[in-house]
């Protein structure tokens, strides 16, 4: 394919997510310049003025659990900050570093091979490649291709997810979990929860996504997203970055960002929309964004902890048994993800759909 007909939008619409050459694809025409349909207008692009030099998100160290002190940071962290990275969390560098590689190494498998995996062709709906976030309805699309597994304890399924990446993909999953409920412990007991049972695992963390995003270098960056600003609507997502660096937070402070600097074996946590609206507020998720790189190829790999299908969102009862009143209205969570993927990422719209 021409890079001159890629400007044409329903040849570039074909070639990047009908074909599903994805970004990977465009990437590797030589293209000098990114296409139009990548490119922000100028008021919607990410101000390097507003980039706030030497702060920094919270860094916890979680080496003791039990130490309230290490409570008492994630609460505050996730109160004021929404996002937070943790290191001494027990993952082994080992199972990190081989996640990464093979994002890598699925992205760098000949097109033919990936796109067996695209929704139409894949063995399997719980694992799926897709191309920005929703490509048939956003008016800008998104430098990125995410290949998503849905992951459901003893499900024979996960057998037919690639090769080349599945062992170390479930790898991570298994020493995550652990994490992601120490996590929701500590955030529960600061919203005077006593116990993460069950019924509340299932109510926010029933359903667990990890997904291999892969960021390609891209001629243009500061005229595109890899991700555009967005606030995620899992309970929790805790996420593992390269060392490339492109993540942007938020600040405190209106109109400015925080650049998300990469340690070496940290997870990065941010509070998502459904725990703002199980803590009614006492938590917040943060708009955040990722500019892609001119010179290396970087990945993510998020885990989304989210409700169960068919579960309801809505404010916890020990929240309100105070006497506070409710900011928002319980919404069955597949209406709030359907909303969530009929647009275009849009900063922090989405949690009006549940709003009172």
């Amino acid at each position: 394919m021409s890079s001159s007909s890629l400007f044409d939008p329903n040849d570039l619409t074909d070639f990047v997510v009908k074909q599903g050459n994805g970004v990977k694809g465009l990437s590797e025409i030589d293209l000098k310049t990114v296409p139009r349909q990548y490119i922000q207008p100028p008021e919607e692009r990410l101000d390097k003025n507003q980039v706030v030099d030497g702060e920094s998100i919270p860094v916890i160290d979680v080496s003791n659990w039990d130490d309230p002190k290490v409570g008492a940071s994630i609460c505050e962290a996730a109160s004021k900050w929404g996002f937070f990275q943790i290191v001494n969390h027990g993952i082994p560098l080992e199972v990190l570093d081989n996640v990464k590689e093979a994002a890598h190494k699925f992205f760098e498998l000949p097109t033919e091979d990936r796109r067996k995996y695209l929704k139409e062709n894949s063995p399997t709906p719980t694992v799926q490649l897709s191309t920005s976030h929703s490509p048939s309805v956003e008016k800008v699309l998104e430098w990125k291709d995410v290949l998503i597994h849905f992951y459901v304890p003893g499900d024979e399924s996960t057998n037919l997810w690639p090769p080349v990446s599945k062992d170390q993909v479930l790898e991570h999953i298994k020493w995550a979990k652990p994490v992601i409920r120490k996590l929701m412990e500590v955030l529960l007991k600061g919203l005077n929860v006593k116990e993460f049972d069950e019924e509340k695992e299932s109510l926010l963390t029933g359903a667990c996504a990890l997904s291999l995003n892969h960021y390609s270098i891209c001629p243009n960056p500061e005229l595109s997203y890899g991700v555009g600003p967005h606030s995620d609507i899992s309970s929790i997502t805790i996420l593992l970055q390269d060392d490339v660096g492109g993540l942007y937070v938020r600040a405190t402070r209106a109109g400015q960002w925080i650049h998300v600097t990469p340690i070496q074996g940290a997870l990065v946590v941010n509070i998502g929309d459904t725990l703002q609206i199980a803590s009614n507020d006492g938590y917040k998720s943060i708009e955040h964004c990722v500019i892609p790189n001119a010179v290396k190829n970087r990945v993510s790999v998020p885990i989304f902890a989210s409700p169960k299908a068919g579960g309801i969102v809505g404010p916890l009862p020990e929240v309100l048994k105070t006497g506070e009143k409710p900011i928002y209205k319980d919404v069955p969570w597949s209406d709030y993800m359907k909303h969530f993927y009929s647009k275009g990422h849009d900063g922090k719209k989405t949690i009006e759909f549940a709003k009172i």
